[in-house]
Protein backbone atom coordinates (compact mmCIF):
# COMPACT_ATOMS: atom_id res chain seq x y z
CA UNK A 1 0.00 0.00 0.00
CA UNK A 2 1.31 3.51 -1.26
CA UNK A 3 0.54 6.93 -0.05
CA UNK A 4 1.17 10.28 -2.16
CA UNK A 5 1.28 13.95 -2.61
CA UNK A 6 0.94 15.44 -5.37
CA UNK A 7 1.50 19.24 -5.99
CA UNK A 8 1.37 21.77 -8.80
CA UNK A 9 4.98 23.21 -8.96
CA UNK A 10 3.42 26.52 -10.02
CA UNK A 11 4.28 28.64 -6.65
CA UNK A 12 5.59 28.20 -3.26
CA UNK A 13 3.53 25.50 -0.94
CA UNK A 14 1.61 27.74 1.68
CA UNK A 15 0.37 26.68 4.74
CA UNK A 16 -2.79 24.76 3.83
CA UNK A 17 -0.62 23.23 0.97
CA UNK A 18 2.12 22.12 3.88
CA UNK A 19 -0.58 21.04 6.83
CA UNK A 20 -2.43 18.48 3.46
CA UNK A 21 1.30 17.17 2.68
CA UNK A 22 2.02 16.17 6.69
CA UNK A 23 -1.51 14.26 7.15
CA UNK A 24 -0.36 12.51 3.70
CA UNK A 25 2.69 11.63 4.58
CA UNK A 26 1.30 10.73 8.40
CA UNK A 27 -1.39 8.55 7.24
CA UNK A 28 1.46 6.35 5.17
CA UNK A 29 4.52 6.50 7.73
CA UNK A 30 2.24 5.58 10.73
CA UNK A 31 1.19 2.28 8.75
CA UNK A 32 4.91 2.05 7.87
CA UNK A 33 4.04 2.63 4.16
CA UNK A 34 5.90 4.15 1.13
CA UNK A 35 5.56 7.85 0.29
CA UNK A 36 5.66 9.08 -2.95
CA UNK A 37 6.16 12.90 -4.37
CA UNK A 38 4.37 13.81 -8.20
CA UNK A 39 5.08 16.14 -9.89
CA UNK A 40 1.49 17.96 -10.93
CA UNK A 41 3.43 19.83 -13.53
CA UNK A 42 0.80 20.08 -16.67
CA UNK A 43 0.71 23.36 -16.43
CA UNK A 44 3.70 24.14 -18.79
CA UNK A 45 3.05 28.40 -18.61
CA UNK A 46 3.41 28.74 -14.78
CA UNK A 47 4.97 25.05 -13.42
CA UNK A 48 8.99 25.31 -13.37
CA UNK A 49 11.66 23.03 -12.08
CA UNK A 50 12.75 26.51 -9.25
CA UNK A 51 9.48 26.08 -8.46
CA UNK A 52 9.78 22.22 -7.92
CA UNK A 53 12.92 22.59 -6.19
CA UNK A 54 11.60 25.10 -3.55
CA UNK A 55 8.43 22.68 -2.95
CA UNK A 56 10.96 20.10 -2.17
CA UNK A 57 12.84 21.72 -0.16
CA UNK A 58 9.74 23.19 2.36
CA UNK A 59 8.51 19.41 2.21
CA UNK A 60 12.29 18.65 3.43
CA UNK A 61 11.91 21.04 5.96
CA UNK A 62 9.18 20.59 7.94
CA UNK A 63 10.31 17.09 8.51
CA UNK A 64 8.90 14.83 4.98
CA UNK A 65 10.47 12.22 3.28
CA UNK A 66 9.78 10.01 0.53
CA UNK A 67 10.39 6.97 -1.16
CA UNK A 68 12.06 6.88 -4.78
CA UNK A 69 12.71 9.80 -7.31
CA UNK A 70 10.32 12.31 -7.71
CA UNK A 71 7.79 12.00 -10.82
CA UNK A 72 7.14 14.66 -13.00
CA UNK A 73 3.52 14.11 -14.90
CA UNK A 74 5.28 16.53 -18.23
CA UNK A 75 7.71 13.33 -18.69
CA UNK A 76 4.69 11.00 -18.99
CA UNK A 77 2.72 11.99 -21.93
CA UNK A 78 2.73 8.77 -23.46
CA UNK A 79 1.31 6.92 -20.76
CA UNK A 80 -2.42 9.39 -20.59
CA UNK A 81 -1.88 8.94 -24.46
CA UNK A 82 -2.02 4.86 -24.15
CA UNK A 83 -4.84 5.88 -21.72
CA UNK A 84 -6.88 7.94 -24.19
CA UNK A 85 -6.14 5.32 -26.85
CA UNK A 86 -7.65 2.37 -24.90
CA UNK A 87 -10.94 4.50 -23.92
CA UNK A 88 -11.45 5.67 -27.53
CA UNK A 89 -11.05 2.38 -28.79
CA UNK A 90 -14.50 1.14 -26.58
CA UNK A 91 -15.87 4.60 -28.33
CA UNK A 92 -15.72 6.70 -25.32
CA UNK A 93 -13.85 9.66 -26.38
CA UNK A 94 -15.08 12.14 -28.62
CA UNK A 95 -13.69 15.46 -30.05
CA UNK A 96 -15.19 18.60 -28.49
CA UNK A 97 -15.03 22.20 -30.37
CA UNK A 98 -16.63 24.32 -27.86
CA UNK A 99 -14.75 27.39 -26.78
CA UNK A 100 -15.07 28.16 -22.95
CA UNK A 101 -17.56 31.00 -23.74
CA UNK A 102 -19.46 28.55 -26.04
CA UNK A 103 -20.00 26.29 -23.39
CA UNK A 104 -20.87 28.94 -20.94
CA UNK A 105 -23.35 30.33 -22.83
CA UNK A 106 -24.94 26.70 -23.94
CA UNK A 107 -24.96 26.05 -20.04
CA UNK A 108 -26.75 29.09 -19.62
CA UNK A 109 -29.44 28.53 -22.03
CA UNK A 110 -29.81 24.74 -21.23
CA UNK A 111 -32.28 24.09 -18.51
CA UNK A 112 -30.36 20.97 -17.79
CA UNK A 113 -27.14 18.79 -18.79
CA UNK A 114 -28.61 15.54 -20.60
CA UNK A 115 -25.49 13.67 -19.68
CA UNK A 116 -24.23 15.17 -16.35
CA UNK A 117 -24.99 17.15 -13.42
CA UNK A 118 -26.59 20.45 -13.37
CA UNK A 119 -23.89 23.42 -15.13
CA UNK A 120 -22.03 20.67 -16.55
CA UNK A 121 -21.59 20.52 -20.39
CA UNK A 122 -24.37 19.86 -22.49
CA UNK A 123 -22.98 17.62 -24.64
CA UNK A 124 -23.18 19.85 -28.13
CA UNK A 125 -20.17 18.05 -29.56
CA UNK A 126 -20.98 14.66 -28.78
CA UNK A 127 -23.56 13.69 -31.67
CA UNK A 128 -21.67 15.88 -34.73
CA UNK A 129 -21.03 13.80 -38.12
CA UNK A 130 -17.65 13.30 -39.15
CA UNK A 131 -18.59 15.57 -41.82
CA UNK A 132 -19.49 18.22 -39.20
CA UNK A 133 -16.35 17.15 -37.64
CA UNK A 134 -14.44 17.42 -40.96
CA UNK A 135 -15.84 21.22 -41.35
CA UNK A 136 -14.84 22.55 -38.08
CA UNK A 137 -11.23 21.39 -38.31
CA UNK A 138 -11.03 22.76 -41.56
CA UNK A 139 -12.17 26.03 -39.77
CA UNK A 140 -8.64 25.66 -37.86
CA UNK A 141 -10.78 24.82 -34.40
CA UNK A 142 -8.46 22.26 -32.88
CA UNK A 143 -10.73 19.75 -30.57
CA UNK A 144 -10.37 19.07 -27.08
CA UNK A 145 -10.98 15.31 -26.34
CA UNK A 146 -14.09 14.19 -24.05
CA UNK A 147 -14.88 11.47 -22.46
CA UNK A 148 -18.52 9.97 -23.87
CA UNK A 149 -20.40 8.75 -20.37
CA UNK A 150 -24.25 7.66 -19.96
CA UNK A 151 -24.25 9.84 -16.90
CA UNK A 152 -24.52 8.08 -13.38
CA UNK A 153 -23.56 8.52 -10.19
CA UNK A 154 -20.94 7.50 -8.61
CA UNK A 155 -20.27 6.71 -5.37
CA UNK A 156 -16.82 5.76 -2.91
CA UNK A 157 -16.18 6.22 0.71
CA UNK A 158 -13.78 8.85 2.59
CA UNK A 159 -11.91 8.00 5.41
CA UNK A 160 -13.25 11.16 7.19
CA UNK A 161 -15.89 12.18 5.24
CA UNK A 162 -18.18 8.74 5.25
CA UNK A 163 -19.81 8.01 2.04
CA UNK A 164 -20.06 10.50 -0.56
CA UNK A 165 -21.38 10.57 -4.24
CA UNK A 166 -21.74 12.73 -7.34
CA UNK A 167 -23.07 12.71 -10.80
CA UNK A 168 -20.43 12.72 -13.57
CA UNK A 169 -20.34 14.58 -17.10
CA UNK A 170 -18.28 14.09 -20.27
CA UNK A 171 -14.92 15.43 -18.33
CA UNK A 172 -12.53 16.62 -21.04
CA UNK A 173 -9.73 14.35 -21.40
CA UNK A 174 -7.20 16.23 -23.55
CA UNK A 175 -6.92 19.94 -23.56
CA UNK A 176 -7.49 21.27 -27.57
CA UNK A 177 -3.56 22.25 -27.09
CA UNK A 178 -2.90 18.49 -26.48
CA UNK A 179 -2.23 18.76 -22.59
CA UNK A 180 -3.92 15.69 -20.63
CA UNK A 181 -6.62 17.08 -18.42
CA UNK A 182 -5.83 17.04 -14.68
CA UNK A 183 -8.60 14.07 -13.97
CA UNK A 184 -7.15 11.32 -16.93
CA UNK A 185 -3.81 11.96 -15.79
CA UNK A 186 -3.91 11.63 -11.81
CA UNK A 187 -6.50 8.63 -12.48
CA UNK A 188 -3.23 7.12 -15.01
CA UNK A 189 -0.42 7.78 -12.40
CA UNK A 190 -2.21 6.66 -9.16
CA UNK A 191 -2.90 2.88 -11.00
CA UNK A 192 0.65 2.88 -12.45
CA UNK A 193 2.23 4.25 -9.25
CA UNK A 194 0.38 1.86 -7.12
CA UNK A 195 -1.31 4.26 -4.93
CA UNK A 196 -3.57 3.03 -2.88
CA UNK A 197 -3.97 5.85 -0.26
CA UNK A 198 -5.03 9.57 -1.75
CA UNK A 199 -4.56 12.83 0.83
CA UNK A 200 -5.91 15.77 -0.52
CA UNK A 201 -7.92 19.02 -0.13
CA UNK A 202 -11.19 18.73 -0.25
CA UNK A 203 -12.02 21.46 -2.78
CA UNK A 204 -11.54 18.02 -5.08
CA UNK A 205 -13.96 16.14 -3.21
CA UNK A 206 -16.40 16.82 -5.95
CA UNK A 207 -13.65 16.02 -8.73
CA UNK A 208 -13.44 12.25 -7.06
CA UNK A 209 -16.84 10.59 -9.09
CA UNK A 210 -15.46 11.38 -12.03
CA UNK A 211 -12.06 9.46 -11.59
CA UNK A 212 -13.89 6.39 -9.46
CA UNK A 213 -15.91 6.41 -13.15
CA UNK A 214 -11.95 6.78 -15.18
CA UNK A 215 -10.56 4.00 -13.39
CA UNK A 216 -13.85 1.70 -13.43
CA UNK A 217 -13.27 2.11 -17.34
CA UNK A 218 -9.44 1.53 -17.18
CA UNK A 219 -9.55 -1.46 -15.12
CA UNK A 220 -7.50 0.09 -12.30
CA UNK A 221 -8.35 0.12 -8.34
CA UNK A 222 -10.27 2.93 -6.50
CA UNK A 223 -7.85 4.18 -3.79
CA UNK A 224 -8.80 4.64 0.20
CA UNK A 225 -9.47 8.35 -0.46
CA UNK A 226 -9.34 11.10 2.71
CA UNK A 227 -10.38 15.00 1.95
CA UNK A 228 -8.52 16.93 3.96
CA UNK A 229 -11.06 20.34 5.31
CA UNK A 230 -8.74 23.85 3.66
CA UNK A 231 -7.31 26.31 5.43
CA UNK A 232 -8.11 30.00 4.86
CA UNK A 233 -7.52 33.39 5.69
CA UNK A 234 -8.54 35.84 8.58
CA UNK A 235 -11.78 36.63 6.20
CA UNK A 236 -13.10 33.35 5.80
CA UNK A 237 -11.47 32.43 2.00
CA UNK A 238 -9.27 30.51 0.81
CA UNK A 239 -5.79 30.84 1.49
CA UNK A 240 -4.01 32.70 -0.90
CA UNK A 241 -1.09 35.54 -1.44
CA UNK A 242 -3.07 37.96 -0.04
CA UNK A 243 -3.69 36.91 2.94
CA UNK A 244 -0.22 37.87 3.87
CA UNK A 245 2.81 35.70 5.29
CA UNK A 246 1.38 32.51 4.26
CA UNK A 247 4.62 30.30 2.76
CA UNK A 248 7.44 28.90 4.73
CA UNK A 249 10.05 30.97 3.34
CA UNK A 250 7.65 34.28 4.23
CA UNK A 251 7.27 32.92 7.86
CA UNK A 252 11.13 32.46 8.19
CA UNK A 253 11.79 35.77 7.06
CA UNK A 254 9.10 37.30 9.43
CA UNK A 255 11.00 35.27 12.42
CA UNK A 256 8.85 32.31 12.65
CA UNK A 257 10.52 28.86 12.78
CA UNK A 258 10.10 25.90 11.15
CA UNK A 259 9.20 24.04 14.27
CA UNK A 260 6.72 26.55 15.41
CA UNK A 261 5.00 25.88 11.57
CA UNK A 262 4.96 22.14 12.80
CA UNK A 263 3.99 22.85 15.91
CA UNK A 264 0.82 24.77 14.23
CA UNK A 265 0.08 21.92 11.70
CA UNK A 266 -0.03 19.44 14.81
CA UNK A 267 -1.98 21.77 17.02
CA UNK A 268 -4.80 22.34 14.20
CA UNK A 269 -4.89 18.42 13.25
CA UNK A 270 -5.52 17.63 16.94
CA UNK A 271 -2.18 15.75 17.52
CA UNK A 272 -0.34 18.40 19.80
CA UNK A 273 -1.61 20.37 23.15
CA UNK A 274 -1.51 24.28 23.23
CA UNK A 275 1.73 24.51 24.48
CA UNK A 276 3.53 21.51 23.20
CA UNK A 277 6.54 21.26 19.75
CA UNK A 278 6.75 17.90 19.18
CA UNK A 279 8.65 16.40 16.88
CA UNK A 280 7.43 14.88 13.76
CA UNK A 281 8.40 11.32 15.08
CA UNK A 282 5.90 11.92 17.99
CA UNK A 283 3.20 12.67 15.67
CA UNK A 284 3.47 9.83 13.58
CA UNK A 285 2.61 7.13 16.76
CA UNK A 286 -0.21 9.76 17.69
CA UNK A 287 -1.78 9.81 13.79
CA UNK A 288 -5.48 8.43 13.51
CA UNK A 289 -7.31 9.39 10.79
CA UNK A 290 -10.64 9.03 11.77
CA UNK A 291 -9.97 11.21 14.38
CA UNK A 292 -8.57 14.31 12.35
CA UNK A 293 -10.95 17.37 13.06
CA UNK A 294 -13.59 18.15 10.03
CA UNK A 295 -13.95 21.78 10.43
CA UNK A 296 -12.45 24.53 8.03
CA UNK A 297 -9.04 25.95 9.59
CA UNK A 298 -7.88 29.16 10.00
CA UNK A 299 -4.96 30.09 9.06
CA UNK A 300 -3.00 31.83 12.58
CA UNK A 301 -1.17 34.97 13.24
CA UNK A 302 2.68 33.83 13.70
CA UNK A 303 2.87 37.51 16.10
CA UNK A 304 0.14 35.77 18.49
CA UNK A 305 0.42 31.84 17.99
CA UNK A 306 4.02 30.38 19.34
Amino acid sequence: MTGRFAPSPTGELHLGNLRTAMVAWLSARSEGRPFLIRMEDLDTVQASPEHEAAQLHDLSSIGLDWDGEVIRQSERFHLYDEALDRLAAAGSVYECFCSRRDIRLQIDAAASAPHGPPGSYPGTCRALSEAERADRRAAGRAPALRLRTLGGTYAFVDRLVGTSSGAVDDVVLRRNDGVPAYNLAVVVDDGLQWVTDVVRGDDLLSSTPRQVMLQRLLGLDTPSYLHVPLVNGHDGERLAKSHGATTLRELREAGTSTDDVVAWIARSLDLAGPMETPTIDVLVDRFDPTALPRHVVEAPDFTLVG
